[in-house]
């Protein structure tokens, strides 16, 4: 088995090469991906907000802080756990916090997954170009060939470049399916990111305006 794929890689010629780099740098964006974005980033966002709301609705914020530090430390945490540090602040204060925390968060879960897609273009076009190099080769040699052998030389040439076609689309598609699977695993954090945002900031001013309430019913 391990011999006909050798077989294989060396009837594709040099265009084999750069296929394989693509497919070696597309496995090793692929599970840095993964770990940032199904193991990093794998955090409960119900239960993070269920916990905050708990501790914010009662007024201890400094309780809300200290059980979320307890929680998993992912980019939600730490988005939310900004938020809460300027919770005795301004409101525009506190969307400041969760704004450059998200701007520091977001970028890393986005990072690198585009890559994939221009990996998987660059397979595509290394297995023309090495597909046509080696057409280009086999009519050259044919053409100044002794009769008897350019059926032989023919075959060879044409032989290498379907394996160098092979190759790349066969490297391609996968890793055209991986940058979706990514790029769709990315935006789900960042819709989760976007929605625990908004909730905390409607607990934090929540509290605040029946705190304000109160207090006014107090004076009356």
């Amino acid at each position: 088995m391990i011999g006909e794929i050798v077989q294989f890689y060396k009837e594709g010629g040099w265009g084999m090469h750069l296929i394989s780099g693509c497919a070696l740098a597309s496995i090793g964006i692929t599970m840095e991906r993964i770990k940032v974005l199904m193991i990093d980033s794998a955090e409960n966002k119900h239960a993070l907000l269920t916990g905050l709301n708990q501790h914010i609705m009662r007024g201890d914020i400094q309780a809300a802080i200290r059980w979320l530090s307890s929680q998993k430390q992912g980019p939600l945490a730490r988005i939310l756990r900004a938020g809460l540090l300027k919770a005795h602040r301004p409101d525009k204060e506190i969307q400041a916090a969760l704004d450059q925390a998200s701007l520091s968060e977001v970028p890393k879960i986005e990072a690198r997954t585009g890559y994939l897609a221009v990996l998987s273009n660059a397979a595509t076009l290394a297995a023309l170009l090495g597909t046509i190099s080696g057409l280009i080769k086999t009519f050259g040699a044919v053409a100044n060939a002794d009769p008897s052998q350019k059926a032989t030389l023919l075959s060879a040439g044409i032989s290498e470049a379907m394996h160098c076609t092979a190759f790349g689309l066969g490297t391609a598609v996968p890793v055209l399916l991986l940058y979706a699977f990514l790029q769709a695993q990315t935006q789900h954090v960042l819709e989760a990111i976007n929605e625990a945002v908004v909730a905390e900031i409607n607990f934090v001013l929540s509290n605040r305006a029946a705190k304000a309430e109160g207090g006014a019913q107090a004076i009356g």
